[in-house]
């Protein structure tokens, strides 16, 4: 059973963030922008490990240059606030399925800037991945005109995928000199002093006041982030991370359950199989290459 416990815990923090629509649709229909819902979930985050860092020991909180604040806005301002804003927009505009499935184009992302920035090998099975999941993505946007569809939500959808993959990008240059709490910590407090002055979420102070706003508020910065993060995170620790990113997929297939039980959502053929091969092509990127094989190299090792 203790061996068991690690892919329980990543099932657990996947699908806890494959719940996040809940609480995004529910705070927007309390009259809350997109962005003021990023600025609850990243200060609400930040206030959390700040406490958490607090009881582990000053040592978590420490930057070793002050400096090193510059690696945190790409993962707090470029990738979070970016992320974040593009995904729940996206949910909002949208069924949550598709939402959730164009997130999850992130992989082909990582894969091509990892190949511009980081000069990593790209694999025949990356380039599969990449070109499978384009044509997921026209299947879903392009064909059938189904009824949860829209070009903004499409569009902000993708950018949700592209903002998810350059937190893989930053973070591998943050990782290096930080352990990931550190990393993460930082990475909403940065989010946090940029959102609190431009969403100015003091002023509807009042509405927090509101026993549902403030479950909502509160269960959006702590179940589907601090807690997901850290179930993630300890389970990621004592397995091999291509597993746990192929576990990980669980997320999608949460939210489409909670989207057809909670919102009468369903998908077409189409979409279900642009979907089925967005979600093949992240499990194939993951899988771990056999020993022997050589890569289709078209630039330097990282």
């Amino acid at each position: 059973m203790k061996k068991l416990m690690p892919y329980f815990a990543i099932s657990a923090g996947a699908s806890l963030w494959g719940l996040i629509a809940y609480f995004i649709r529910g705070l927007s229909g309390f009259g809350f922008s997109s962005m003021e819902i990023v600025g609850i979930r990243a200060v609400t985050a930040a206030a959390a490990l700040l406490l958490i860092g607090l009881f582990l020991g000053p040592g978590r909180l420490a930057l070793k240059r002050t400096s090193d604040i510059g690696l945190f806005a790409g993962t707090g301002i470029c990738s979070i606030v970016f992320f974040n804003w593009c995904y729940f927009t996206s949910i909002n505009l949208m069924d949550i399925s598709i939402a959730v499935i164009l997130l999850y184009t992130s992989p082909a992302f990582v894969a091509v800037l990892s190949y511009i920035f980081l000069k990593e090998k790209i694999t025949g099975r990356k380039i599969i991945a990449v070109c499978g999941t384009v044509a997921g993505c026209i299947l879903i946007a392009g064909v059938g005109g189904g009824s949860g569809l829209s070009v903004i939500g499409v569009v902000t959808g993708l950018g949700a995928g592209l903002g998810y993959a350059l937190y893989s990008i930053f973070g591998k240059f943050a990782l290096q000199k930080y352990e990931p709490f550190t990393v993460t910590l930082y990475t909403f407090v940065t989010a946090s002093a940029v959102l609190l002055p431009i969403t100015r979420l003091w002023e509807k102070a009042s509405l927090f006041l509101q026993p549902e706003v403030l479950f909502l508020g509160l269960g959006l910065g702590l179940l589907p982030t601090v807690l997901a993060y850290f179930l993630y995170t300890w389970g990621l620790e004592k397995t091999e991370s291509s597993k746990a990113a192929v576990i990980a997929t669980i997320e999608p297939v949460v939210a489409i359950f909670m989207g057809v039980a909670l919102y009468s959502e369903s998908l077409g053929y189409m979409q279900l199989s642009g979907s089925i091969i967005i979600l093949l092509c992240v499990i194939l990127v993951n899988l771990p290459e056999r020993k022997g094989r050589t890569p289709l190299e078209t630039g330097n090792s990282a």
